[in-house]
């Protein structure tokens, strides 16, 4: 992908309406503003900066990303921002080679691309900022069933194709109440690299490795089933389908029928709150960068209205680029994006959990030294 090389300009522009670049990177989810979902700026206030900023990646944050674009274009209407909702893996590769100034992630970078990451970075490192939180929900398709309750174990077994039909014993006997049909289980899963399927998967081999016998990947590692790019494309062919059965950002559940899951003794539904607490009871990953704030989500919790069928999403970045009108952008978006505004506005978009007062404080210290 072509960057454009970004500018200055030496008049101050006034507030105006709000424009939107959008990547075109291959994904077939362009990425719209919704002026709806964003904050309410403050237009008294006037802003220098100009120029494009592009992005791309987890497409777990598409509509957040939205009420974020909307929301700092609206202050800085010179700015042209894009993000390419390609996936994690995706977005993680174009940044990484430097076809984009900032990425989402899903996953935290791995070994070999942080070494990438000390040479993309000129002579910084890459920062990981959490600056996205959201439960996976596990929605299905089954006309007049709105809401199942499964343990990790019967979850696996679903998505590993062990259980096959909607009324197998394992099912029926956590849902009594519910008349489940006599009708096949379609798994849907990710066919793309995926941060929310390396997610998903390190959670049932957290809390089910008797029934999920494969490692934590975000490549899907069962043959078979049905597959489907990228969030929308999983919501969809469940959507499409009856009998259907797949997972995805919860922002995206929509009308679906969703599971709550087993936390101990009791059936959690998702929400923000849930996903929150699991994030603010989970301790930072070892041996990362200073730049780096990966959480080390504690999956097995049995705290009382966990859930820790979550995803943390991070925004990639560098601490140091070669052109200085690069980083001021990078260092004004995501500032907005951790700001409370940004925060307030990505969870009413997108049912999000605001990150807490400590973590943001954290945060904004990595954004500060960009430069």
């Amino acid at each position: 992908m072509k960057i454009d090389r970004l500018s200055r300009k030496a008049t101050v522009v006034a507030i105006g309406a709000l424009s939107l670049t959008l990547a075109a990177c291959g994904s077939d989810n362009a990425v719209e503003p919704d002026p709806a979902a964003s904050g309410s700026p403050d237009t008294e206030e006037v802003s220098t900066l100009s120029g494009q900023l592009e992005g791309a990646g987890a497409s777990s944050q598409e509509s957040a990303m939205q009420a974020w674009i909307a929301g700092f274009q609206s202050s800085n209407p010179d700015v042209s921002v894009a993000y390419d909702p390609v996936g994690s893996g995706g977005g993680r590769t174009q940044f990484l080679e430097g076809g984009t100034q900032f990425a989402g992630s899903d996953a935290a970078l791995k070994e070999d691309e942080l070494a990438q990451a000390a040479d993309r970075c000129v002579s910084g490192e890459a920062a990981e900022l959490p600056l996205y939180i959201s439960p996976i929900a596990v929605i299905f398709s089954l006309e007049g069933i709105d809401s199942l309750n499964m343990s990790p174990a019967t979850i696996a077994g679903i998505f590993d194709q062990k259980i096959t039909t909607w009324n197998a014993p394992e099912i029926a006997a956590e849902n009594p109440d519910v008349e489940l049909p006599d009708l096949p289980i379609t798994p849907v899963n990710r066919s793309d690299e995926s941060g929310t399927t390396e997610n998903f998967t390190e959670y049932l081999a957290a809390t089910a490795p008797e029934a999920w016998p494969h490692e934590a990947s975000g490549d899907w590692p069962v043959a078979g089933g049905q597959s489907a790019q990228g969030t929308s494309g999983v919501v969809q062919t469940v959507t499409d389908g009856d009998g259907t059965i797949g997972y995805a950002d919860a922002s995206k559940a929509g009308s679906l029928g969703t599971v709550a899951v087993k936390v101990g003794e009791a059936y959690v539904p998702y929400s923000p709150e849930a996903a929150a607490a699991v994030v603010d009871a989970s301790p930072r990953a070892e041996g990362r960068p200073e730049a780096s704030l990966v959480v080390e989500l504690d999956r097995t919790t049995t705290a009382e209205g966990a859930y820790p069928l979550v995803l943390v999403s991070y925004s990639l970045a560098c601490t140091q680029y070669e052109d200085p009108a690069e980083a001021e952008l990078v260092k004004a978006f995501l500032g907005y994006v951790a700001s409370e505004e940004g925060q307030t506005t990505a969870a009413e978009a997108a049912g999000a959990a605001p990150i807490s007062d400590e973590l943001r404080a954290e945060v904004e210290s990595v954004i500060e030294s960009i430069s």
